[in-house]
C-alpha cells in the first residue's frame, strides 16, 4: 500500500522560471531511440515541459506516519488538530528598503545563485518572486541581529506557494518525506526478522521506514561515510523509537569483506551474501528534486555519478544472499543514472532478474537504454511532467473529490526512479 498525502498545498501554473539544465536536451535524451519513438519535436516538447515542472514545487506535501508507534488514522487526527493550532507560512526575505519599518508591506524574492550581498539595496541577479508579506521587524532590527537572530522576519500574506510548516510537528509520529521515497521502501518489502542493508542511508528516512515495516524486529544496517550524516540517522532512529537500526560511518564501496580471517563482529565490512535485502538509494545528480530553479552543473559533473553507482551496485550484489532482493533508486531523471544502469546490471550480473514492483504508482521506464518493453514495465519512473501544473486555491481543493486528489498526489511529485532485482543464485556459482 502507498502513503497517502495528509495535507494539500496549492501550486500556481505560472512562475518566473530560472531552471538551467546541464547541456539541455541531449543530457536527458542522449540516445536516438527516444527521438525515433516520439519524433524530435515531440521529444523536445516533453523535455521543456519537464523543465517547467521541475522549477515548481509539487502541489502536495507528503508526510510518512511512523506506524511503529501509532496507526495512520490516529496520527492523521493528531495532525489536523496540530495544523489547526500551529499553521504558519514560510518566511524569507531578500532586499529591504533603507527606511523599512515593522509593519511595512514588502515583496519577497529568492536569490537563486546566492550572489546578493547582505544589506544590498538593489539586486539584478537571478531571482524568483516568492510573494508579498508584512515585515515583523525594521530593517535595522533584522540586519543588526545577524547571524544569530532567529524567528520570523517577514510574515507572508500572499505567498506564491502555500505550504505548511512541519517544524517540530508531532516529531515522533511524522517524517517529512517525498512520496516516491516512501514508495521505494514498500517495493523493498522488508520482513520481520530479516537482516537488511541500507547502503547509502543518510539522513535515515528510508532506514527508519524499513525498521517500521519490519515492526522493529530484525536488523537494519545503515551506512554513510560522513560522521554528521550518521549522527542524523541515529537521531532519527531514536526520535522514532526504533531499536533495530545500527548505523556506521563507513564507505559503501568498501563494505564487502575481502579478508576472511579478521572478525569484525557485525560491523562493516561484511561477509559476502550476508543480507536478505539491500536498498541502494544511490548518490546521484539529484535532478528530479523540486523546485529545481537553478542547476549550474556541467554534463561532465552529472555523468560522473554513473561509475560510483556501479561500484556501489557491484558491492550490493556481492553482499546479497541468493534469493535476496536488491532495490536500486535515485532522485534524478537522467537515462544514464537509471535505465542505463539497469541494462548494465542485467548484463554484468546474469544472476539478477528484474522484478515487478508493488506498489507501482509511477510510470514505466524510459526508452533509450535498449531495454525491452516488458522490462520497462517492471521499472518505476516518477515523471513530474505527466500531469499539468496545478492552478488551485483552497476553495477548489475543498470541492475536489478525494479520489482525484489522491491520483494527482501520486503523480505530481519529485522525479524519481526505482528498479527491483532478485538474486537467483550465488555470484560464485558457475553455470554448468
Amino acid at each position: 500500500m502507498y502513503v497517502q498525502p495528509l495535507f494539500l498545498t496549492t501550486c500556481p501554473s505560472e512562475c518566473e522560471n530560472a531552471s538551467i539544465f546541464p547541456q539541455g536536451f541531449n543530457s536527458y535524451f542522449p540516445r536516438g531511440e527516444v527521438v525515433l519513438a516520439f519524433g524530435k519535436q515531440e521529444a523536445e516538447r516533453k523535455f521543456e515541459t519537464l523543465l517547467n515542472h521541475l522549477s515548481h514545487p509539487p502541489s502536495f506535501t507528503t508526510v510518512r506516519v511512523n506506524t511503529h508507534l501509532a496507526s495512520v488514522q490516529h496520527v492523521k487526527n493528531l495532525l489536523f488538530d496540530e495544523l489547526h493550532k500551529t499553521f504558519r507560512m514560510s518566511y524569507l526575505f531578500l532586499l529591504l528598503d533603507l527606511v523599512m519599518k515593522a509593519g511595512d508591506v514588502v515583496s519577497v524574492y529568492s536569490d537563486i545563485k546566492g550572489k546578493c550581498k547582505k544589506g544590498a539595496k538593489e539586486f539584478d541577479g537571478t531571482k524568483v518572486f516568492l510573494g508579498n508579506g508584512i515585515s515583523e521587524l525594521s530593517r535595522r532590527g533584522i540586519f543588526n541581529g545577524l547571524p544569530e537572530r532567529k524567528g520570523i522576519g517577514i510574515r507572508m500574506t500572499e505567498p506564491v506557494y502555500l505550504s505548511p510548516s512541519f517544524d517540530n510537528v508531532l516529531p515522533s509520529y511524522l517524517f517529512l518525506q517525498n512520496l516516491p521515497s516512501a514508495v521505494v521502501t514498500h517495493v523493498l518489502d522488508p520482513q520481520p526478522g530479516e537482516k537488511i542493508l541500507d547502503l547509502c542511508a543518510a539522513p535515515g528516512g528510508k532506514t527508519t521506514h524499513i525498521a517500521a515495516l519490519m515492526h522493529d524486529q530484525g536488523e537494519v544496517i545503515a551506512l554513510d561515510k560522513l560522521p554528521n550524516k550518521v549522527k542524523k540517522i541515529k537521531q532519527n532512529a531514536l526520535l522514532l523509537g526504533l531499536h533495530s537500526i545500527r548505523a556506521f560511518c563507513f564507505d559503501g564501496t568498501k563494505a564487502l569483506k575481502l579478508d576472511m580471517v579478521k572478525d569484525t563482529e557485525g560491523e562493516p565490512p561484511f561477509l559476502p551474501e550476508s543480507f536478505d535485502r539491500i536498498l541502494l538509494d544511490a548518490p546521484c545528480s539529484g535532478l528530479g528534486q523540486r523546485p529545481n530553479m537553478a542547476c549550474s552543473w556541467t554534463l561532465k559533473e552529472v555523468t560522473s555519478y554513473q561509475p560510483l553507482q556501479r561500484k556501489l551496485f557491484t558491492v550490493a550484489v556481492k553482499l546479497l544472499r541468493p534469493g535476496g532482493v536488491l532495490v536500486y533508486s535515485t532522485c534524478t531523471i537522467t537515462l544514464a543514472e537509471n535505465e542505463e544502469q539497469v541494462a548494465w546490471a542485467l548484463t554484468a550480473f546474469p544472476c539478477l532478474q528484474l522484478q515487478p514492483q508493488e506498489p507501482h504508482i509511477g510510470g514505466q521506464g524510459m526508452l533509450g537504454a535498449g531495454l525491452s518493453f516488458e522490462q520497462l514495465k517492471q521499472l518505476q519512473r516518477f515523471d513530474p511532467s505527466v500531469v499539468p501544473l496545478q492552478d488551485m486555491d483552497i476553495d477548489s481543493l475543498k470541492e475536489a473529490r478525494v479520489e482525484d486528489m489522491i491520483w494527482l498526489a501520486n503523480k505530481d511529485c519529485i522525479g524519481f526512479f526505482i528498479a527491483k532485482f532478485v538474486k537467483c543464485k550465488s555470484i560464485q556459482e558457475k553455470d554448468p
